[in-house]
């Protein structure tokens, strides 16, 4: 390898962080009412009544979805 060439660090494709489903699942809320609550932009607090929940409960699964995605995987090959 001479100076030209790059060295590309190889990343996992996995996260130790549990998906959304998990977490979800974990707390007794429908994940795929939830992914469609917030599709149609519900606000954390109809969610919330939706699934006898505290809003801020709601308020974490939705921030987790946004910076995180369904199945917090990131990786590079």
């Amino acid at each position: 390898m001479d100076g030209s060439d790059s060295f590309v660090q190889s990343r996992v494709p996995w996260s130790s962080e549990p998906s959304l489903k998990e977490m979800a699942d974990e707390v007794g809320i429908d994940f795929d009412r939830l992914i469609e609550g917030i599709k149609e932009n519900k606000s954390d607090a109809a969610l919330a009544e939706e699934f006898d929940v505290p809003e801020k409960l709601v308020y974490h699964l939705r921030d987790h979805f946004y910076s995180h995605g369904v199945h917090s995987i990131m990786g590079q090959d």
